[in-house]
């Protein structure tokens, strides 16, 4: 297994609890010392207690990841879909800005907001979360994103690929099975992708995770976009389908539907699930990778690295390249 290099910058070496209260007092707030450790790992996300008020939510930017720009275009798309009154959880804008520096460290402040994953089985849950992501995407819709990255095969798949094997991260006898069936699911995506027509691409969530949203007393608000791109619709919908095929040919008929009150969805899209289910996957383990130099990834993810892992993800790679040739979930009359 590989190690992390001793001699690699750590990202977040600076960053210690007294250089998040004195960033968080540099905006003119009075903090309590409580200091709260969010689970993050690409970025580093704390909970501030302050003197007065509710606690603050403090995002601390991975060096090196975004430009400023890029950072601040995330930010102006959550406040235009609050604008438009869509429960997102947007940057605090202070001081005429919502990305602030302090010693080095890139940052932003955001209200705490409480709430739970939803339940995605649910009829009404996929209803609602449904409409709201068609309101989402007819405001994504209006324009494009500059500085931000597009979901596509080649970042996500083939530059993944290329970093895992160029840096040796496969173990080396089974090399030959993980290069042989990544080509195989690429040019199955290749296919797959001729369904999704770059004019059709809209501003996404772009990593709308049932851990993204916070559920409480039947509403939704969503959190966390950070990986915020250009790419088509159904990316931000198929992590909500799961069971047999049956169950998610259901659950799209609900969601879709609602999300077709409020903007257009072309069927067709439903042809990319099990591609970008794929890409994700991918793209997952080519992260990680990049991210052993950070103290935080060894000791979380321990078992990256070792052999079994990497059979456990060829075989899971194997099954995904039998799903990507079934036939699309279909969409039931209502």
């Amino acid at each position: 297994m590989k190690t992390a290099n001793p001699n690699a910058s750590t990202p977040f070496a600076g960053l210690l609890p007294e250089t998040v209260l004195s960033a968080i007092e540099s905006l003119g707030f009075v903090t309590d010392g409580r200091l709260l450790a969010l689970n993050s790992y690409e970025n580093r996300v704390w909970q501030v207690g302050l003197e007065q008020g509710e606690p603050l939510i403090a995002k601390f930017y991975r060096p090196g990841r975004w430009s400023d720009e890029a950072i601040l275009e995330e930010h102006r798309f959550a406040l235009e879909l609050v604008e438009h009154e869509l429960p997102v959880v947007p940057p605090m804008v202070l001081s005429d800005t919502t990305l602030h520096h302090h010693q080095g460290q890139r940052f932003a402040l955001f209200k705490r907001f409480g709430g739970h994953a939803p339940e995605l089985a649910d009829q009404e849950t996929l209803k609602i979360l449904g409409r709201l992501m068609g309101r989402i995407h007819a405001i994504g819709a209006t324009s494009d994103f500059v500085h931000r990255p597009t979901v596509d095969p080649e970042t996500m798949g083939r530059d993944s690929v290329r970093f895992l094997l160029n840096h040796q991260w496969i173990p080396m006898h089974l090399e030959s099975a993980f290069e042989s069936i990544t080509q195989d699911l690429l040019a199955a995506i290749d296919d797959h992708w001729q369904h999704a027509s770059e004019k059709d691409f809209l501003r996404l969530h772009g990593d709308c995770h049932p851990g993204n949203i916070l559920w409480r007393d039947g509403q939704a608000h969503f959190v966390d976009l950070d990986d915020c791109r250009m790419g088509p619709a159904i990316q931000d919908l198929w992590m909500w389908l799961s069971g047999s095929r049956e169950e998610r040919s259901q659950q799209a008929t609900w969601l879709i539907g609602a999300y077709r009150e409020f903007f257009d969805f072309d069927a067709r899209q439903l042809h990319l699930i099990e591609s970008l289910r794929t890409l994700r996957m991918i793209h997952y383990q080519a992260w990680l990778a990049s991210r052993w130099d950070d103290p935080a990834f060894p000791q979380a993810f321990e078992w990256f690295g070792q052999p079994r892992h990497w059979e456990s993800v060829i075989e899971q790679l194997r099954e995904q390249l039998d799903e990507i040739h079934q036939p699309t979930l279909e969409i039931k009359p209502q």
